[in-house]
């Protein structure tokens, strides 16, 4: 599919749509956007009193509905309709021409609009400057912010990681803060740096989290994290006790973190500084929400985050009629990247080091990606195939690989899966003593199937679904669970 990056379509909608007038965070980066703009919502919706809170996500897990998400809930149905119903009204009355990207960016800006929100987390969908969500006018943004920049979309963002990250560092905005996050490129702050200085805009470093004992004095006793339906060698770990010294705050704020991952301290931090920088910030004056956002406030609303399919663990319950005579237990994560695969792939490289070194681990994979080049599936694979084991590790792991197709998003018939069968031959070049599973092209239910097989598997351990944030979608219908 051919992606004309371009904000002429837009810009000749909105001339014949109500104006765009919410108070907005705007989260552009390769890997950790989504997470920030969950953590941004869940602390501005425990403020108190609440603040009602849209948020806008791309692509959607489970349905189109989730990729707007009002207070907590995806849109209703009857409103994200007759909110589409009229962009496409406009689209096709004045010839513009619109991807169904720009539609459906356009329907959530005008569902926000609509329902008076206070404020609105507005999540780039690829690159910046010229993303579809960079429409909204500059007096509506708050705060904007950029996470790890790292190689994606080459085709259409730039061939090094200092051209993706001009293009992401577009969405700064003149007099406005712009949140910067770590970043393991060399050159991209310095790059970044150069771009909001020419906008206008005013350069703010992201917070640092610092990880910090379990204290039940603040955090109540320590519970075993592991969920006892299961009987896997691995455990599930606990939620991330951590403290941050928040600038806007004269108090260190102590919480908990609930999503996995050192990676997560770092989307944190972005978060936080956010949200400082917008109660401080001399742009943001005007809004009158600085009494309901306390350093309680936001302890709460880190504690409370959810963030689906990004190291979330999951329990398929015994299900004979299916052949899962156990139950197991499911680590999903998007990992659609080589960047956010290394994450994926450190971060199993610790659960092994819980393990009893005397305990024999299966880990299985199933696996599934897109099929999106330059990006190669060996590329993907190598940071967690063949696992990293601890140092000084006697662990004996047996692996094996499910290879298969992820359902086709709905609304979206550019995405492809890659083959199951180039996914299996570069998976025996990785692991070639891995055993491996691969889904007959037209197989009804291909996951299920995958879940079949990995149950089959002698032993006890770790399923791991990843790959693409597609197949975390079909693990959640197969669960029948999602939370927001």
């Amino acid at each position: 599919m051919s992606i004309d990056l371009s904000l002429d379509r837009l810009q000749r909608l909105v001339q014949h749509l109500p104006p765009y007038t919410r108070p907005t965070f705007h989260i552009a980066g390769t890997n950790g956007k989504g997470s920030v703009s969950a953590i941004l919502t869940s602390i501005l919706r425990n403020s108190s009193p609440p603040l009602s809170v849209g948020r806008y996500n791309s692509p959607h897990l489970v349905s189109i509905y989730d990729c707007i998400v009002i207070n907590d809930h995806p849109v209703d149905p009857d409103i994200y309709h007759n909110a589409r119903a009229r962009i496409e009204r406009v689209d096709k009355d004045h010839d513009l021409g619109l991807s169904s990207f720009e539609v459906l960016t356009a329907t959530a800006l005008l569902v926000f609009e609509e329902a008076n929100l206070d404020v609105v987390v507005l999540e780039v969908g690829m690159g910046g400057r010229l993303d579809a969500t960079n429409i909204i006018p500059d007096e509506s943004v708050l705060v904007s912010a950029l996470t790890t920049v790292d190689l994606d979309h080459q085709a259409f963002l730039g061939n090094t990681v200092i051209d993706i990250a001009k293009e992401k560092a577009g969405i700064a905005r003149k007099g406005r803060p712009f949140v910067l996050g770590p970043q393991t490129h060399p050159g991209v702050e310095e790059a970044v740096r150069e771009v909001v200085e020419n906008i206008g805009g005013n350069l703010v470093r992201s917070l640092q989290v610092v990880k910090r004992d379990w204290e039940e004095e603040i955090d109540g006793p320590l519970e075993d994290g592991f969920n006892s339906t299961s009987t896997s060698s691995f455990r599930q770990p606990h939620s991330q006790p951590v403290k941050i010294n928040i600038p806007c705050f004269s108090e260190e704020v102590f919480t908990l973190l609930p999503l996995h991952g050192e990676h997560q301290l770092d989307n944190l931090g972005v978060a936080v500084a956010a949200i400082s920088a917008f109660l401080t910030h001399t742009s943001c004056t005007q809004h009158s929400f600085s009494g309901r956002i306390t350093p309680k406030t936001v302890s709460l609303g880190i504690k409370s985050v959810h963030w689906p399919g990004r190291l979330s663990f999951h329990t398929v319950p015994a299900q004979p009629s299916r052949r899962i005579f156990r139950p197991l237990l499911v680590l999903a994560d998007g990992a659609h990247n080589p960047a956010s695969s290394l994450t994926l792939g450190t971060y199993i490289t610790r659960l092994l080091s819980s393990v009893d070194h005397d305990t024999p681990v299966n880990l299985t994979y199933i696996l599934s990606l897109s099929h999106s080049p330059p990006k190669t599936p060996l590329q993907t694979l190598s940071p967690i195939l063949p696992p990293t084991f601890p140092a000084q590790s006697n662990l004996k792991v047996t692996v094996n690989v499910a290879c298969l197709r992820f359902t086709p998003p709905e609304g979206m018939p550019w995405v492809k899966s890659v083959a199951p069968a180039d996914l299996c031959e570069v998976v025996s070049r990785l692991v070639p003593d891995a055993a491996i599973w691969v889904a007959d092209e037209g197989e009804p239910e291909p996951l299920a199937r995958a879940l079949e097989w990995a149950a089959g598997r002698e032993g006890e351990g770790l399923i791991v679904v990843a790959g693409s944030l597609y197949l975390v979608a079909d693990l959640y219908r197969f669960l029948g669970e999602v939370t927001w």
